[in-house]
Formats: structure tokens, sequence, C-alpha cells
């Protein structure tokens, strides 16, 4: 009709919507990202790790070798057999000699094997001992001693994430003295790291010796034993861990070292030959101690806990 004007179509309804000429700029620029992912699902997190280790648990790993058992050992002589059972080695048996001379020693010995209630006693003849221990000067007194059950190097990281902790682990590269394990156990446990690495061959391993240097912590330290230690170091490295090893013609010394406070495998070699080459070449960074006196290298024990005590420091 000539008398009517065209009027533009209104939008009558009230149901919000983008606005003429606004693209929907508006609206979507109010909208948030949608809720926070859990921490399981945020790439990096330590939850994250840990739930990608449990899945690999649950999966069986059928690729992965290590851990496994030591062999029984046998502790022979009244002295070591004492000294064992007051450092509260681990064991089964205490075989006493038939009609042993009962001096002091092995008074004492039965009492300690007798407290703890998980230490049997049984009475055999000498002729018995001497074929137990190949010949041994054993003085009547044997004390054996189980197989020690090893951990995965994997089982060490899991375990810190799985508790929301940052791994700190030493592994240890050519030691064969026991004694050397058992203080670098000892020292892990002191300064909160997670546990000790071993190579499988060629390498000291969790004999009665380590358990007594390390003062009763071996209990409550694992200890895992790695079928090829670089390739155990390489998958730390996947896992996020720095992989630092110690060496005395290190690139960086230990207080100039900005790592310490995330994750961390520290490397030691042994005192005379130090890390070995394919080892070194794994690692991400070679440290040096600085040591003033002039002494040219420490032994294992001493130089972990130098290392350790630094990170313990800084993460606290």
């Amino acid at each position: 009709m000539a008398g009517n004007s065209q009027r533009p179509n209104r939008r009558t309804s009230n149901k919000k919507g983008a606005q003429v000429g606004s693209g929907g700029k508006r609206r979507r620029g109010l909208e948030g990202k949608g809720p926070t992912p859990p921490a399981e699902m945020r790439k990096g997190h330590a939850k994250q790790r840990a739930a990608q280790a449990k899945a690999r648990r649950a999966q069986g790993r059928p690729q992965r070798k290590g851990g496994g058992r030591s062999a029984a050992e046998l502790v022979v002589g009244r002295n070591s057999v004492v000294e064992a059972l007051r450092a509260h080695v681990p064991a089964s048996t205490l075989y006493v000699q038939q009609f042993v001379d009962n001096d002091e020693r092995v008074r004492e010995a039965v009492r300690l094997a007798s407290e703890g209630g998980e230490v049997n006693l049984m009475e055999a003849p000498k002729p018995e001992l001497d074929r137990m221990t190949k010949g041994l000067h054993h003085q009547g007194l044997v004390l054996q001693v189980p197989e020690y059950e090893y951990a995965h190097p994997d089982d060490l990281t899991a375990a810190a994430y799985d508790e929301g902790e940052v791994p700190l682990i030493v592994a240890l590269d050519g030691i064969t003295d026991p004694r050397n394990l058992g203080a670098v156990v000892r020292s892990v446990s002191a300064f909160g790291g997670h546990g000790v690495v071993v190579p499988e061959r060629r390498a000291a391993g969790m004999t009665a010796g380590a358990w007594k240097t390390s003062a009763g912590t071996a209990a409550r330290t694992p200890v895992a034993r790695a079928a090829n230690l670089t390739r155990a170091l390489e998958s730390y490295q996947t896992d996020g861990l720095m992989v630092v090893g110690l060496a005395a013609d290190g690139d960086v010394e230990l207080t100039e070292l900005d790592v310490l406070d995330g994750p961390v495998a520290v490397v030691v070699g042994s005192e005379g030959k130090g890390l070995s080459r394919l080892v070194g070449e794994t690692c991400d960074v070679r440290v040096r101690i600085p040591m003033p006196g002039g002494a040219e290298s420490l032994n294992a024990g001493v130089a972990a806990g130098v290392v350790l005590y630094e990170a313990a420091r800084r993460r606290s």
C-alpha cells in the first residue's frame, strides 16, 4: 500500500543472542574457557607423571628388566654375627653349634636373635656348619641373611610422584664396596632422597656389610637394580629428571648448579676411575665439588652426602 512505509523486521524474542554488527564477539568474549582440567591432565604436573607411572605399572611393562633378588648370604664368626644382629640386619636363622663354648658373644647372639621373634634358632653339629660355610672358621655361629628384593628404577620415581614429591635419586656407577653402598643409602635416607640405583653387574649389592653401614636406614630406603645403568638414566630423562654426574673435571661447580630443587638423578662414580664413558656421556651436566683443601677426590659415600645436603638445603 502506498501509505505504508516499510520498517525493518525486529527481533521480538527475548532469547539472548548476537547483536547486529557484533558478529557475536561480545558474547564469546564473556565466555570462559571451561573448567580447569584436573592435575592428572595438566602437562608436566607431578600428578600427571604419577598417573603415567601408575599406568605403566598397570600395563605390566613386559619390556622391563632389572629388580629381582640377590642371593642368600651367610654371616660367619662370633664378632661378625653379633655386629650384624646389633645393626638389625634382616636375618632368617641363627645356627648355633652343638656343645659350643658358651661365651659372652654366643649368649649375646642368642639373646639378640630371640628378642625380635623373627629369627629362628637352630642347633647344628659342627660338621653341618662346616659344610654350610664351606670350611670357613665360623666359631660355632652362622647367621643366614635372606635374599634382598631389589626395586626397579622406575619404582623410585613413581613412589616420589605418588607422594607428590620431587624425585631425588642417587645412581652408583662402578661402586664395588658394599660399605660405600650402605653409606650412600644412609645419606639418601637422611636428606629425603627416594632411593639408590645400582647396576646388575660388577657392582656392590645389598649384602650384610651394606646393611650394617646403612645403620638400619636400608629398611626404609629402597635400592633398585638396573640391567643397564645407561638405559635407566635415559628413562629418567624421559620422565623429566636431570641427570647430574659427579666428576673432578666437571664443567659446573656444585654451588653454581641450579637444578637441584627439581627432579634429579645424581650419578656417583668410583673413587679411582670416576664415571664410565657411556654413563658420563649420558649425563645432562657434569658437576664438580669444590675442595679448597686440595684433596683429589672423595669416596662415594662422602660425595653423595655433600650433594644430597645441598639438594635438601635448596628444597627446604
